[in-house]
């Protein structure tokens, strides 16, 4: 090995979900929305001036900052957006976790929190969920150097209710306590009303879900001005002109369109709860979700051989060979078209397997 290597920073990096490309496939297994963005998002691509592309864009990120505010009722100097809530946290990461104490998280959760904690050198704690999957509010009632919940849970679907999210806050005062939403539009319960109560709390959602533009890449945190400030300062040294003039574009013009968010929110709601009694009907185990997937075992089935025989069929869905849950799979929630074909796949290969 060479000297300079000695000095590298070596880290084990997130693995997104799997990408595939084939005609026939079927992708349920990276949350993205079945449905379009939209139709506003498509006239505003179509009304873009490419030739405003050789000016920087607004490094303040004024217009969304302001039609995101404006959607929840807080204040532009409360809101931060960024490349997606990856990158959204990824910052927030950087700039609230500075303490020798260590960060807390749960065991199964979103797994690039792991990364982050890594890539900066926090120290960190991982709290062993309880046997149901569901967060214990009082186990984060320790010394700590910030918390980060995601709500509804990442890949459980859990939610922790507002109750005992406030009971987490009110607990730790001298932390930052990021909660990650990056689910909670199709059924959750935001924490948003506490930052009326609470100014260490830092709330996280996406447009990558329930406004269908995962690949547009714009996240977003909302919290007290003094939070913000700080956030921002720590990305405008890092890279100031993060949002490009396209997506901030689409990104006003998905806000603005409360009707198509809600229609296909509604949609999605609904093929989720008719899919939870068909995986029940053929003897799953499915925990109730607010997100848009389904976390799912069966006491009979191998997940991975299951996992394994839909890929070969092109039926794409999440699985980790991980203590705790190597036996379940993460299935997100397609059209109503899409779910009839994998129920379809799943009844045969059940009757074939001898499990029905």
């Amino acid at each position: 090995m060479s000297a300079w290597q000695d000095n590298v920073r070596r880290v084990e990096p997130y693995i997104p979900g799997e990408q595939p490309d084939f005609p026939d496939m079927i992708k349920l297994n990276t949350n993205e929305c079945p449905y379009p963005p939209s139709p506003k998002v498509s006239e505003a691509v179509a009304a873009f001036a490419g030739s405003s592309l050789r000016l920087y864009p607004d490094p303040n990120c004024r217009s969304l900052r302001e039609a995101i505010a404006k959607r929840y009722g807080v204040a532009p100097e409360q809101v931060f957006v960024g490349v997606g809530s990856d990158d959204v946290l990824a910052m927030a990461f950087m700039t609230f976790f500075n303490s020798e104490k260590p960060i807390l998280f749960p065991d199964i959760t979103y797994s690039f929190y792991d990364v982050w904690a890594e890539l900066y050198r926090i120290p960190y704690v991982q709290l062993p969920l309880k046997d149901d999957f569901t967060i214990d509010p009082k186990d984060y009632l320790r010394e700590n150097g910030g918390i980060v919940i995601a709500n509804p849970n990442a890949p459980t679907g859990a939610e922790l209710s507002q109750a005992h999210i406030e009971t987490i806050l009110a607990g730790n005062p001298g932390s930052t306590v990021i909660v990650d939403e990056a689910y909670v539009d199709f059924g959750g319960t935001s924490a948003l009303p506490l930052l009326e109560k609470y100014d260490n709390l830092l709330v996280v959602q996406t447009f990558s879900k329930s406004r269908a533009m995962a690949g547009i890449r714009i996240g977003y945190a909302i919290g007290s001005g003094e939070m913000i400030g700080y956030l921002t300062a720590v990305r405008n040294s890092f890279n100031s002109y993060t949002m490009n003039r396209l997506t901030l574009s689409c990104g006003v013009a998905a806000v603005e369109d409360e009707a198509y968010f809600q229609e296909i929110t509604a949609k999605i709601i609904a093929t989720r709860e008719r899919a939870v009694e068909r995986f029940r009907a053929l003897g799953f185990i499915v925990p109730e979700s607010k997100a848009n997937f389904l976390f799912v075992t069966h006491p009979q089935i191998s997940a991975a051989a299951l996992f394994a025989a839909l890929r070969e069929e092109h039926i794409f869905v999440r699985y980790w060979n991980k203590k705790r849950i190597s036996e379940h799979l993460r299935v997100t929630i397609g059209t109503d078209e899409q779910m009839d074909a994998l129920f379809a796949f799943l009844e045969k290969y059940i009757k074939k397997n001898g499990q029905a």
